[in-house]
């Protein structure tokens, strides 16, 4: 039977998925892609590794975190799909225009327009899955969508380090943030988007501090926003700087650096994000603990996996054709497979607690506190730090920033550790009192 709770899955549905990972993956490529652009942006306009932290962490993080919000509300009450269409195009072609600035005020002016673009695509994202899949698939429909941030990798930092080195770092801007401007079309002119439940669409408005307060209220809620809000802060500070730090303690190439990080890096995080999925709603079908408890496993595997990284000498483990891979490398890979595992079971998580006429809006909450914390802090702060450093250690500083970065993964697994037993709690709370009422579970079905 086909309900609000257990929605019909079809061939549409997966292509409504597949879209909306596009528009992820595209928002991922636009933000990201910066990343490996650092050493010629710096070179052309002059600035610190202070500056691009500001430019790629503090100022996109506060405008995202501004919209967030107000853009998820939105989403709440007129439907998902036109926001997130229009959001697409939007950032999409403020991208492109990034790459035809003149100075580097004009270039923070554009990537605060695509902060606030992106702002209406993620939240919503995550809200139109949940009422496109039924509890016990979802972990594994959000790991498709949770491609974003390595696909992103694979064609913001892989594809982007192979354009950078051929025509520069504008042209580099341009060429993939066109593809954006498509995808949103797309997805507006052919997606038919699930009917809004009666409670999501016509539920009397209530004041933005009440809905905040009722969303803080729910068991679980606030170390699930903190558990997102601290790992951001390592994982932007390594997405961001990582291929800097290849380019400076390894000496390789803009370009291998680009393929290593977002190749290598990336495609290990794709099936890193897939198995964590998977893994997700076999173990949470079987004791809900599991939905937050894969994340503890992997953030706490993936610490020493990144401190063997960055600790690792300079050194070639192998050639791949004429390019060298670092020794070090091979642990970055195992970081890249564990390190992603605190994100779709967040996601999952929140699509089971949250209710539907809030869920972009608490959903929106999460991004709000992985951007202005994590995006905010993680690029600044390591790049700060490696200031400091360099009048003491030179070139090696930006190794040691990213050390105290990672160590930093401790927080959120202590958030987890206090999230698993509230969140077990409140489903099997909600699993014993469905067994009384028609209203339907919202722990996750056994398959």
């Amino acid at each position: 039977m086909t309900t609000a709770n257990n929605p019909k899955v079809t061939w549409k549905t997966h292509y409504a998925l597949t879209l909306l990972a596009l528009v992820y993956v595209m928002s991922y490529i636009d933000r990201l892609v910066i990343s490996v652009l650092i050493e010629p942006i710096k070179m052309e306009f002059g600035v610190s590794d202070t500056m691009m932290g500001l430019l790629t962490g503090v100022a996109f993080a506060l405008f995202y975190t501004a919209f967030g919000f107000p853009v998820g509300r939105l989403s709440d009450r007129i439907g998902r799909k036109p926001v997130i269409a229009i959001a697409c195009i939007v950032w999409s072609i403020l991208t492109m225009l990034s790459g035809v600035v003149t100075s580097f005020l004009w270039l923070a002016v554009l990537r605060i327009g695509v902060a606030m673009g992106e702002a209406g695509g993620s939240a919503p994202s995550i809200a139109m899955i949940s009422e496109l899949y039924p509890p016990r698939q979802r972990s594994r429909a959000l790991a498709v969508f949770g491609l974003g941030p390595a696909l992103g990798a694979v064609l913001g930092i892989g594809f982007g380090g192979v354009l950078a080195e051929m025509y520069g770092w504008r042209t580099t801007l341009i060429i993939v943030g066109a593809p954006g401007i498509l995808i949103g079309l797309v997805l507006a002119l052919t997606v038919k988007a699930p009917k809004m439940t009666a409670t999501a669409g016509s539920a009397p408005v209530e004041s933005i501090v009440k809905t905040i307060k009722s969303l803080f209220r729910i068991p679980s809620f606030w170390q699930i926003v903190a558990t997102g809000s601290a790992a951001a802060i390592t994982g932007y500070a390594i997405q961001m700087w990582t291929p800097s730090f290849m380019i400076r303690s390894h000496q390789i190439s803009i370009q291998e650096a680009g393929i290593l990080m977002g190749v290598g890096g990336g495609l290990t995080a794709i099936i890193g994000t897939l198995f964590c999925g998977y893994l997700t709603d076999k173990l949470a079908a079987r004791d809900p603990g599991w939905q937050l408890g894969t994340a503890l496993l992997g953030t706490g595997l993936s610490i020493p996996l990144a401190l063997a990284f960055y600790f690792w000498p300079a050194g070639t483990a192998f050639s791949i054709m004429s390019m060298s891979v670092p020794t070090g490398f091979l642990f970055y890979m195992g970081f890249a497979f564990f390190g992603v595992w605190w994100t779709i079971p967040c996601f999952g998580a929140l699509s089971q607690i949250l209710p539907p006429n809030k869920m972009a809006q608490g959903t929106a909450i999460f991004f709000m506190g992985v951007t202005l914390i994590g995006a905010g802090l993680g690029p600044v702060v390591a790049g700060g730090i490696s200031d400091l450093l360099t009048s003491l250690i030179g070139a090696e500083s930006l190794r040691y920033a990213l050390v105290a970065a990672t160590c930093m993964l401790i927080v959120p697994c202590g958030f987890l550790v206090m999230a698993i037993p509230k969140y077990r709690r409140q489903i099997n709370g909600n699993h014993n009192n469905d067994a009384k009422t028609p209203i339907a579970s919202t722990r996750p079905a056994t398959s």
